[in-house]
């Protein structure tokens, strides 16, 4: 797997990749080997959810290459990973299969100063490198050796380069030894591997104390954002960089990078503050480093303001914190009339929190005092928490707790609770670090719980519009689907209607009120009622759209109706048509062959009081299926509406006629676009 995974980064030139497993049934991409990157940098994206928006996550939930161009391209289409990591460099991302079966994703990255396309060759060098690397995995998982790890990925060396010679090693001792100023060598995770002695000269510290050490562990004045961030811009984008830092009390000094592959070269100098713009002066800090805080702390900012439900933060809270802060174990809390109520967790055994969910709230529960006080608790060992809670049972097998407060609007409205398996002191850095995570997580609390609210109400409401059940006609059967658009409250004005007219005739409907609001719901019920009325007494097609023309002008609402109405007659086999504005139907005949019903349409519901709508008369012999549809199951950005009309008739051609429930489900997952609501109608008049 190694070696193939070698063999497509250098054939195709990149030089990092990033290889992702999908489990059989999973939801899920987790990622399994890293190549030239350390892990740190990719440990935000451990694990990809198929619905994420990520680059892979599209990826292999569309079986297609995804490619970035560059700095640009990312923040304008992935805005998460450009808040992140916000270089330049290029990305391509694709599927991973054996055969037809999804294996996972490749990820690979080039310098910023790559082409803005990719090339035949390389396209094709990264399909043929995807199939191989499916027939691993899949291999791999037939011998019951799957790559799926509790560990970190594994993580590539970088390609060995050729080894001096003798003569040739001293010639490059003696070179950087007449090099002015000072030089230094960093591996690909930021440590350092070598440093003249000009060089710990210049920053004032022991050659050997700083070889293996982090420069901004080691030297805590470059202990500041822009020096780790410069790191990894080297890293990312594989340019040079600079930076200048203040070594106190006076000394400035400048720091050029030059990376390749095998790390960082280093050149250190003496500057002018006059002439370099300096990094800022750092403090020595307690807990992790400032630079890699600015990094989580961003990464999960831009990650929840993406949550849109209670359940959606706790699970993006799960996935970002416990490996960036090293916990094992998280639960997040709320109280409800004077009662914890456990809204998730993770990394802890259902039973264990069970005990607690619902449970009268009182000075003797662990935590309790940061649901009322919005204070948080800090507990390094099982003595301290003890201590505080006497009552507790040691039962989760943790070492060290954090309970931090969710705060919102300046109140606690929750806790979250961080629980780490080994001991661990939090000093006072850390402390703060830990309460700012927490309270980005209360602020995405607090909104996911007026979405849920608003998504609850919107159901309701939407639901009490539309038809429950539709009646049961002699001689025919009907499915129907109601799908929200993606955006907004997941409510809007699309609507269907079966009307059982008498023994032998039927009505049946379709509509789209324009908008996706709780107007164009509420209109969308008026216009549903008037139809029905108009059709209970026996009108005609057109008579039943001029009447509901009539009372949408009368009310003026300011929005259009597109409908069809189709009088059903079962006796005599035959239906009979009008549309005002609205896609027109699909009849499926007995044979497999599908037709547009097309009909001059007149004008939406609503513009014209005196509106005229023509009719069309056809057949409904025993054995077809009558399509009705709204817009959004054809209509999206870019996708012409002949060929996604097309599409849809042959999708109607290939299913299953006796199965309209499996067809409007086959309809309803291939339409184009979640943009806009969706509504489908089927009615067969059975063999």
């Amino acid at each position: 797997m190694e070696a193939e995974m070698a063999a497509v980064m250098r054939d195709s030139g990149a030089f990092g990749g990033l290889l992702y497993v999908l489990p059989p049934g999973g939801d899920a991409l987790w990622l399994v080997m890293v190549a030239g990157a350390p892990q740190e940098i990719a440990a935000p994206w451990r694990r990809v959810a198929l619905t994420d928006p990520m680059p892979v996550a599209d990826a292999v939930r569309e079986r297609r290459l995804v490619w970035i161009a560059g700095q640009e391209d990312m923040a304008r289409r992935y805005p998460r990973p450009a808040l992140v990591l916000p270089y330049d460099f290029a990305l391509s991302a694709n599927s991973v299969a054996a055969g037809t079966v999804l294996q996972g994703g490749l990820v690979l990255l080039w310098p910023g100063d790559h082409p803005p396309q990719l090339s035949s060759q390389e396209r094709d060098i990264i399909e043929v490198g995807c199939r191989r690397l499916g027939n691993l995995l899949q291999q791999a998982a037939d011998r019951g050796d799957p790559l799926l790890s509790t560990e970190w990925p594994r993580v590539l060396p970088p390609p060995a380069g050729p080894a001096p010679s003798p003569t040739e090693a001293a010639a490059v001792s003696a070179f950087v030894a007449r090099l002015p100023g000072g030089s230094c060598g960093l591996d690909m995770n930021g440590r350092v591997t070598f440093i003249n002695q000009a060089g710990a000269d210049l920053v004032g510290a022991d050659r050997v104390g700083l070889v293996g050490a982090l420069p901004w562990e080691a030297l805590p004045w470059m202990d500041v954002p822009q020096v780790e961030d410069r790191y990894r811009a080297a890293l990312i984008s594989r340019r040079a960089q600079r930076f200048t830092v203040l070594r106190p009390p006076d000394v400035w000094l400048a720091f050029e990078l030059y990376p390749d592959a095998s790390g960082i070269s280093v050149r250190i100098t003496r500057s002018d503050p006059a002439s370099d713009t300096p990094a800022s002066q750092s403090m020595a800090t307690a807990g992790p480093s400032r630079a890699t805080v600015l990094y989580h702390l961003m990464h999960l900012a831009a990650t929840l303001t993406e949550a849109v439900g209670v359940q959606d933060v706790v699970e993006q809270t799960a996935d970002q914190l416990l490996p960036a802060l090293g916990a094992q174990g998280m639960v997040l809390m709320t109280a409800e009339d004077d009662r914890l109520k456990v809204l998730g967790h993770r990394g802890y055994r259902a039973g264990i929190v069970d005990r607690y969910d619902a449970i009268p709230l009182s000075s003797d529960i662990p935590g309790s005092n940061v649901l009322t006080t919005g204070v948080p608790d800090f507990f390094a060992n099982f003595a301290d928490l003890r201590g505080a809670y006497p009552l507790t049972v040691h039962e989760d097998g943790m070492a060290s707790w954090a309970f931090l407060p969710l705060i919102a609007s300046g109140r606690p409205i929750g806790s979250l609770l961080l629980a780490y398996s080994r001991p661990r002191v939090f000093p006072p850095g850390e402390r703060a670090v830990l309460t700012s995570l927490a309270g980005l997580v209360g602020q995405a609390l607090d909104r996911a719980h007026l979405y849920d609210t608003k998504h609850h109400l919107a159901r309701r409401l939407q639901s009490a519009l539309l038809p429950h059940t539709l009646p049961r006609v002699n001689g025919l059967k009907v499915a129907a689907r109601y799908l929200p658009a993606a955006r907004g409250l997941g409510i809007g004005g699309d609507f269907y209607d079966l009307i059982r007219l008498d023994e032998h005739t039927a009505g049946a409907t379709i509509g789209d009120v324009q908008g996706h609001n709780v107007d164009a719901a509420a209109l969308m019920g008026q216009v549903r009622t008037a139809v029905h009325a108009h059709a209970t007494v026996g009108a005609s097609p057109d008579d039943v759209l001029a009447g509901a023309n009539r009372l949408l002008t009368d009310l003026d609402p300011g929005l259009f109706t597109s409908c069809v109405y189709v009088h059903l007659d079962l006796a005599a086999h035959r239906a009979c048509l009008a549309t005002a504005g609205h896609p027109p139907p699909l009849l499926r005949h007995a044979n497999g062959q599908t037709e547009l019903l097309d009909v001059p349409p007149g004008l939406l519901l609503g513009i014209d009081p005196g509106t005229l709508y023509p009719t069309r008369e056809f057949p409904l012999p025993p054995g077809c299926v009558l399509a009705l549809y709204t817009d959004g199951l054809v209509e999206a950005p870019g996708v012409d509406l002949d060929d996604a009309t097309a599409t849809l008739a042959g999708l109607l051609e290939e299913a299953d006629p006796t199965d309209l429930d499996a067809m409007a489900d086959t309809l309803i997952r291939h339409s184009p676009s979640p943009g806009d609501d969706i509504a489908v109608l089927l009615i067969s008049t059975g063999d």
